[in-house]
């Protein structure tokens, strides 16, 4: 018998039964040492678009990647016609290991996680003061998503000609998240896309939003040579449509960073999340949970958290904080 390897047996041999003329397949698999290293710039319908050094490569999954998923972030390696040119289609045979992944699921009682951005180190929640009124229950929500993955959020409120930030701000003031404040005159003549660049240079941000807020408009101003499609919102309902259908990774000219626009949300799904890891995102509080009984959800009677603070160690208000985020997680949006 021929051998593949040292410890290669019978076993290393699969046959499909009841199947006449079907060969032998063995599990080694090519190691495709003369693959390319791609960025996943967008997915759309089974086809992958990647940026390798300086051209935009068509791609699809191959076989051997079996079910894992292929996301926009993604750094893979791809084999194949790597040209670029019209009708040519390559083969993703590796998705590297991502340093971080941000996930959601379609409602709090729906299992199936969907992965959004893989490799984001910064989320941008981007909500409007008015037309559509802001919704800050789902910005609790992405706030959860974002320090459960692991990135650092920024808020960016629009349409502040119509309505002023303060009230909004106050109620995330404990939370020392940054923020940057547009308004319409200021989007249209570039200051507020000027602001808004200052907190993104050098890194990748995913931008997330409800419809109507105005975020894809915020992307068109932040990387006009690859505008998409914007829509408007309804007068009566507050709601936009979501014009922005898939995910969609644009550099910033000269910058060094990375923008990723993603579909507006409805809802933000949370149950996946692990409230053990958002304590992570709270490091004056974090060293007081040594105290707390097995699995505390840190709004209980014996959570060591209360005296932590009592102490003097954290502020009483960064502590209302986290438990209202992590609250999030067992409320409805629309509670």
């Amino acid at each position: 018998m021929r051998r593949y390897g040292k410890h290669t047996d019978e076993d290393d041999v699969r046959v499909r039964p009841n199947r006449k003329g079907n060969r032998p397949r063995s599990n080694i698999r090519p190691k495709h040492e003369d693959a390319s290293e791609g960025l996943v710039l967008t997915v759309d319908r089974g086809r992958i678009t990647c940026l390798i050094e300086d051209r935009t490569v068509t791609a699809m999954k191959a076989r051997e990647l079996g079910r894992k998923g292929v996301v926009v972030g993604d750094r893979v390696m791809v084999v194949g016609d790597l040209s670029g040119a019209k009708d040519t289609l390559a083969r993703i045979v590796r998705v590297q290991p991502r340093s971080s992944v941000l996930r959601r699921t379609a409602d709090d009682d729906d299992p199936y996680e969907r992965v959004v951005v893989a490799n984001a180190d910064q989320l941008a929640i981007v909500t409007a003061l008015a037309d559509p009124e802001p919704r800050p229950r789902l910005i609790d929500r992405c706030l959860v998503a974002a320090y459960d993955a692991g990135l650092e959020p920024l808020l960016v409120l629009t349409k502040s000609d119509l309505a002023p930030p303060d009230t909004l701000l106050e109620s995330y003031g404990a939370l020392g998240v940054p923020y940057v404040v547009t308004n319409r005159e200021e989007l249209a003549d570039g200051a507020a896309a000027d602001r808004v660049r200052e907190r993104l240079t050098g890194r990748i941000t995913a931008f997330v939003g409800h419809s109507g807020v105005g975020k894809t408009t915020l992307v068109n101003a932040l990387v006009p040579e690859r505008r998409r499609a914007t829509g408007h919102v309804n007068a009566v309902t507050g709601r936009g449509r979501h014009t922005t259908t898939s995910a969609l990774a644009l550099p910033l000219a000269a910058d060094g960073g990375w923008v990723i626009d993603t579909p507006g949300v409805r809802s933000f799904g949370l149950h996946h999340i692990d409230p053990s890891r958002v304590i992570h995102a709270f490091p004056d509080l974090e060293p007081g949970t040594a105290d707390c009984p097995r699995a505390c959800s840190h709004d209980e009677p014996d959570c060591a958290l209360d005296q932590w603070v009592a102490e003097g160690h954290a502020d009483p208000a960064r502590l209302y904080s986290l438990r209202r985020l992590l609250a999030t997680r067992e409320r409805r949006e629309g509670d």
